[in-house]
């Protein structure tokens, strides 16, 4: 049921009152006085539901300025933004084009990572979102549109931190065995993803459903003043708590590996395996390095900024820390470049097609071309390793690329 919170007070005065400050507010209530036989007291004040209420009215009330024209600021901070948010989509795509082309990545492990790209790329198209929603735009924002602006930040955190626990729990149970990869079935590992990605949904849910602070003004949150403070100590806490989960679970695997592998160094082939294991545990500790240090800072702010409100001075810190996050969307497909070689030359293979196939359509052969075609141009070869090599071949009658193994 919603109560009007200005219930028994004239129009003018209601006016007047969103003008003023928080003291000048209670006041204009009658501070606990009767008038027109209702009763006022700050109890019923602040615990009243008023849905009426615009996002301009949450952000005076919390004392966080709107800008009200554009600045040059603006400009290069958006222009920037939307600009890494393009780079991080398609970084993150050639990651999970990569992993469904090479037979090689059609492992639990390697989907579970390419799930966490796609969380990257999520997390692309909810900056952008941002940047689009951002600086003047924020006060023609209805309450709807700023939650899914908040909601979409939250289902792309929420679902990069489940599958980060998926993946340690993964890798977990599989090294345990001194296995490489895990004997999840492909339909387990689908059936996980969805629930990742369902949890996520839910959490970025939760704020614009049954935990924001309409009824319960005091309770706003300076970063997001319609999100409860109550919710942002909820939230960082669950996600720092988690971070210590997942740390504590690769000590312990980094320590069982090391200890199994005095045990393997006198047999060649156990070396070896034990050898890509470690390296793959590099890769992911690596990817979870990064995750956390890029977004522990935004997760201590938001917890002060739930424990002392205004008094944190959350919203000096609040970019610095949202750029930084942003920045680990960018990082992951850096990292699979640098440490995996398999995906270093599935990336390879992927932008020489595309170069490929853009300059067929930009050049006509003529007639002499087509029927005495150069050695080079009909044949080119990827030097993978010592004794293995990726040849692509052109097909002269459809103009396609056959990918052959030598």
């Amino acid at each position: 049921m919603r109560f009007p919170i200005f219930q028994g007070v004239s129009e003018g005065s209601t006016a007047t009152c969103l003008k003023g400050n928080q003291t000048f507010y209670q006041s204009c209530l009658c501070g606990g006085e009767p008038k027109n036989g209702v009763m006022y007291t700050e109890s019923n004040m602040w615990n009243a539901c008023d849905y009426n209420h615009n996002v301009t009215f949450f952000y005076n009330f919390v004392g966080k300025k709107i800008s009200t024209e554009w600045t040059t600021r603006d400009y290069v901070v958006i222009g920037l933004g939307l600009t890494v948010c393009v780079i991080v989509v398609l970084a993150n795509l050639m990651v999970m084009v990569a992993i469904f082309m090479n037979q090689r990545f059609h492992f639990p492990i390697y989907y579970l990572l390419g799930n966490m790209a796609a969380a990257d790329l999520f997390a692309g198209v909810a900056y952008a979102n941002l940047m689009m929603n951002t600086g003047p735009w924020t006060s023609t924002l209805t309450k709807e549109q700023w939650y899914i602006r908040g909601a979409l930040i939250d289902i792309s955190l929420t679902a990069s931190v489940a599958n980060l626990l998926a993946v340690a729990v993964e890798r977990h149970q599989t090294i345990i065995t001194m296995q490489l990869h895990s004997k999840m079935t492909k339909r387990r590992v689908l059936l996980l993803i969805v629930f990742i990605w369902a949890v996520a949904v839910i959490m970025g849910l939760v704020p614009s459903t049954i935990w924001n602070c309409e009824c319960d003004l005091e309770d706003c949150s300076t970063i997001a003043p319609l999100y409860s403070r109550r919710f942002l100590i909820f939230w960082a806490v669950l996600n720092l708590l988690t971070f210590l989960i997942i740390v504590a679970m690769y000590t312990r695997i980094f320590v069982y590996v090391r200890f199994q592998s005095r045990y393997t160094s006198q047999h060649t082939s156990d070396t070896q395996h034990s050898q890509t294991v470690v390296n793959l545990m590099k890769t992911i500790s690596m990817v979870l390095g990064a995750f956390i240090i890029c977004w522990t800072p935004g997760l201590v702010v938001l917890l002060v900024d739930g424990i002392l409100g205004k008094a944190s001075n959350a919203n000096s810190y609040e970019k610095y820390c949202l750029v930084i996050a942003e920045c680990n969307s960018l990082v992951n497909p850096i990292i699979y470049s640098l440490r995996d070689e398999d995906m270093r030359g599935t990336f390879k293979r992927i932008l020489c097609c595309l170069c490929h196939r853009r300059g067929g359509r930009q050049r006509k052969l003529s007639h002499v071309e087509i029927a005495s075609p150069l050695p080079e141009e009909t044949l080119g070869c990827i030097k993978k390793s010592e004794d293995q090599a990726v040849c692509v071949e052109r097909d002269g009658k459809e103009g396609s690329w056959m990918m052959t193994g030598t």
